[in-house]
């Protein structure tokens, strides 16, 4: 597993970076980059890994509290795994308006390809709680065989 990192930050105004994953629920913007991590990876021993670094973006009103995580993750055989758990790289992050809270994380697969998609649970200032989108993504390494369909 990679190491996890995380910051909280201001927004900047005029950004002008691709997010290829991208999903927005209530005012709160996901942005994903996934990249294959060749030095962490074995192919011959059917080994993969995949660093994702997230950016969560409050483009609402209201301050928010991301309370548990949901991902569902399949390899290129179809095998699927769901990991839920709280807050995500250990921390829970209070995320005002305005604010970006940003971590990286990681994923291995015993494919060379696979997919992730999941949800943020949140809580508003009223102490409901809410599910916000992580848009899916794909995880492909230099080794997959590609194929017209």
């Amino acid at each position: 597993m990679t190491k996890s990192t995380s910051t909280l930050k201001s927004k900047r105004r005029g950004r002008t970076a691709a997010h290829p994953y991208e999903a927005t629920t209530r005012g709160i913007r996901i942005r994903v980059e996934p990249e294959y991590l060749e030095d962490q990876s074995s192919p011959e021993d059917g080994h993969f890994v995949w660093a994702y670094a997230v950016e969560i973006s409050n483009d609402g009103a209201e301050t928010v509290q991301l309370k548990s995580r949901m991902w569902r993750i399949t390899d290129a055989l179809g095998f699927t795994e769901e990991v839920r758990g709280p807050g995500v790289v250990g921390q829970t992050p209070v995320i005002p308006p305005g604010e970006t809270f940003n971590y990286t994380s990681g994923c291995p697969l015993k494919t060379p390809q696979g997919i992730m998609v999941g949800s943020y649970q949140m809580t508003d200032e009223a102490g409901e709680l809410f599910d916000v989108a992580i848009p899916a993504f794909s995880l492909d390494s230099p080794h997959t065989r590609r194929s017209m369909n």
